[in-house]
């Protein structure tokens, strides 16, 4: 066993859903392994989620740690920081480092995340051209930011808005190129965006739509972005922002059964029984998973396993995205597409920015979409979660829990 008397259980991976899944498991049995932790990052752990906050500068570095290292020290936890696992052999249950340092394990969690995609042009490589994943990310915007100029960001999802917006408050002219129709397509409806757009010009963001990027244009730094109908615009700083790719090598690698991710079973158990998976990086029943509340959820089934408590079974729910971007506020939930045999119950106040839409399937309500007013969102998130019946409550719904409440009063 491992190194001492305890089993080992190896993390790779130093992020979000790893800790989180290490610090489930301390509450459950504080003393039952012996935990190694390696991480590409030379870093604690922090919290990616509050990178916007660090770049529009609202938030200091230090104060999205999530973990000291004093945290790791006090439960016995020995981490290697900047020192990525580049090797996993199963066979012999070893991992190896990029040191050439080697660790047995009894345990393998793989909690290795995901990376921006880079869309694949001639230039993606010039100095300059970043993702928005990491620290490092944010230090190069800001160093960017700080001589002024030009960004363009590549893509118009959540991630891309929020960097548009961090960048636009540090001072640079900002143009976001996205290459669907409407920004934050896979939240928001057509109508929702159009709001969403128009708001944000008005901030001072110049927005390209339906359009594609081509090269991107310098010599030893990058210094514009040509698109497809041959327009091009300059650029001091290039942002991908176009999505991310689980990253999977190391599994693939080692000859786990990986398709888009790490395939996992409902114990978020790999097709090796020794080793389990969590977060961006891991596939289960063909979804794959990007936001907190599925990962959070997957780091207590996936402790709950490795202290040998096996009665808990990762079961997929419905998921809610809220946006604050410069006071807009966005919240949408389950399924926002709708289809045949769904109704859609929409109000829209132009003069208040306020826009509301509701997707029913039958009696139940499947997906709401709001704009400008989210006050709301969590009662009807609550709904669609419960399946509850809202037949009685069609008339009433979009104006929310306080009529409806009134009307079964």
């Amino acid at each position: 066993m491992g190194r001492g008397l305890k089993p080992s259980l190896v993390v790779v991976g130093n992020g979000m859903a790893g800790m989180r899944t290490v610090e489930e498991l301390l509450a459950l049995d504080a003393g039952m392994y012996d935990i190694t932790v390696f991480g590409a990052e030379p870093r604690v752990n922090y919290n990616r989620i509050m990178l916007s906050p660090v770049l529009a500068g609202e938030k200091t570095a230090d104060e999205i740690v999530l973990h000291p290292r004093s945290w790791y020290q006090q439960h016995g936890i020995t981490l290697h920081a900047g020192d990525p696992v580049v090797a996993i052999d199963r066979r012999r249950r070893v991992v190896r480092a990029r040191s050439g340092l080697e660790v047995a394990y009894d345990r393998l969690l793989l909690a290795t995340g995901s990376q921006p995609f880079i869309v694949p042009v001639p230039g993606a490589q010039l100095p300059g051209v970043v993702g928005f994943r990491d620290l490092d990310d944010v230090d190069t915007m800001l160093a960017a930011a700080q001589q002024g100029g030009h960004a363009v960001v590549i893509g118009g999802g959540l991630l891309g808005l929020e960097a548009a917006n961090g960048l636009l408050k540090r001072g640079m002219a900002v143009t976001v190129v996205h290459l669907t129709g409407s920004l934050l397509n896979q939240q928001l409806d057509g109508d929702a965006s159009l709001l969403l757009k128009a708001a944000l010009e008005h901030r001072g963001l110049r927005i390209l739509l339906g359009v594609q990027t081509a090269a991107i244009l310098g010599d030893d730094r990058v210094s514009g972005v040509r698109f497809t109908d041959g327009r091009e615009t300059p650029a001091d700083l290039v942002v991908m922002a176009a999505g991310v790719r689980p990253n999977v090598a190391l599994a693939r690698d080692c000859g786990l059964h990986v398709e888009r991710a790490i395939v996992v079973d409902d114990t978020l158990q790999s097709y090796d029984p020794r080793v389990y998976a969590v977060g961006e990086c891991v596939q289960h029943r063909k979804a794959t998973f990007g936001l907190v509340a599925p990962i959070w959820d997957q780091a207590r089934v996936c402790a709950a396993h490795l202290a040998g408590f096996g009665h808990r079974r990762y079961v997929q729910q419905a998921t809610a995205t809220k946006l604050k971007v410069t006071g807009i506020d966005l919240y949408s939930a389950g399924d926002i597409v709708g289809g045949p045999g769904t109704e859609d119950l929409v109000l829209r106040d132009r003069r208040a920015g306020v826009y509301k839409r509701l997707v029913l399937a039958g009696s139940r309500l499947t997906g709401a979409v709001l704009y400008g007013d989210v006050a709301d969102g969590p009662w009807y998130f609550d709904l669609i979660q419960r399946g509850a019946d809202v037949s009685a409550l069609r008339d009433r719904l979009l104006f929310g829990p306080a009529l409806c409440e009134a009307q079964a009063a």
